[in-house]
């Protein structure tokens, strides 16, 4: 079983994490830090964790994550990617936030070898070019920089028995560059307060799906306002109500449609924002342009809420726009059209890499 994890390149021996006494024979900077504590506490035996959530769709707060409940998240994600003792993991998210942190207890809860890096563009740019991994969990931005800026580090993916993509949508452009892969790519479904995913789609392969798969002891339902329901052991068998609206299907299958609080009213007809952001990111790759974007609304004297689209990077001229609206009317209607475009040199990011659509808007 492995004795050790790799972090930021230098080696720590799990008994001396248990203890924490390398402080004076390897320095460490505060990402370590905080990476070894949250280890030396699990070694320890701890049975609370406080962990905050992402902000992407509120304040964010910090709430209360019992050991028992991360075991169970962490053994499910081991048998649904199946992965084995003496396996080699990359933990290259944020280990404060739960993606991060679940990477952690998989690792511990399954005796997998640990390479853990502080979160970059290109994971694979930092570590060793000769190692190897069977399982890496990262957010898209993540794949699509090293597929676009590593191409030689797709026979390493390939390698992989899973990649697990999470805490922001899938682009086009993205979605379409991974179908050449040989190594099975995921979504997954989850938030802070599900401990990670509880469910996964395929995005590639024979056994691609456009719907999300729960396993057999999560149980699926619906508010009245068609938003998920959850209920398992990683909620401690209480029903977690979403935001999420969803269209639920047969053998613990979900389609998402969107967040039930991204749907505006435009001169009385409700709008999905996500809807909108998807017909976007197709009309995108149609023109060839790969930019990151979101849609949103502004306050309207007539129409109540005028919705928009925010892009990445300088303006488009305005024969592309015209050429971007017209392939948006071939999918949307004219009430889901965005009235105009914004642009932003950057795109804010909360902590854990999500486009920050709040934060955005603030900078229009």
């Amino acid at each position: 079983m492995p004795d050790h994890l790799l972090l930021n390149g230098k080696k720590f021996f799990l008994d001396e994490i248990q203890h924490y006494s390398f402080r004076e024979s390897i320095p460490i900077d505060g990402y370590e830090a905080k990476t070894l504590e949250f280890c030396k506490q699990w070694l320890q035996g701890v049975q609370e964790y406080p962990v905050q959530t992402s902000g992407s769709t509120g304040t964010p707060k910090f709430i209360e994550l019992t050991r028992d409940r991360m075991e169970a998240s962490a053994r499910r994600t081991l048998r649904i990617f199946n992965l084995e003792p003496e396996d080699r993991v990359l933990v290259c998210m944020n280990t404060e936030y739960i993606a991060g942190m679940m990477m952690l207890v998989r690792g511990l809860v399954g005796n997998l070898h640990m390479t853990i890096i502080e979160p970059i563009g290109n994971p694979l740019a930092s570590v060793d070019p000769e190692a190897e991994f069977d399982f890496i969990a990262m957010v898209p931005l993540q794949l699509q920089t090293i597929l676009e800026g590593t191409p030689g580090k797709i026979e390493k993916l390939n390698k992989m028995k899973a990649i697990l993509l999470g805490g922001a949508a899938i682009s086009k452009t993205l979605e379409e560059a991974v179908q050449p892969l040989e190594v099975p790519v995921y979504q997954s479904y989850g938030m802070t307060e599900t401990i990670s995913h509880i469910a996964v789609r395929r995005l590639n392969g024979p056994e691609k799906t456009d719907y999300y798969t729960a396993p057999s002891e999560v149980t699926l339902g619906q508010d009245e306002r068609g938003c998920l329901t959850i209920s398992a052991e990683v909620t401690g068998g209480e029903t977690l109500v979403t935001n999420d609206l969803v269209e639920l299907l047969v053998n613990n299958s979900f389609r998402w449609l969107g967040r039930a609080d991204n749907t505006i009213n435009s001169g009385g007809v409700k709008v999905q924002l996500e809807k909108v952001e998807a017909a976007l990111g197709d009309a995108l790759a149609g023109l060839g342009i790969s930019r990151r974007y979101f849609a949103a609304a502004l306050p309207d004297e007539t129409l109540g809420e005028r919705l928009i689209a925010v892009l990445e990077g300088s303006p488009l001229t305005d024969e592309v726009e015209t050429n971007l609206k017209g392939k948006l009317t071939e999918a949307l209607s004219k009430y889901e059209i965005p009235k105009h475009f914004g642009y932003l040199p950057r795109l804010p990011e909360t902590a854990t890499g999500k486009i920050d659509r709040r934060g955005g808007m603030a900078l229009i």
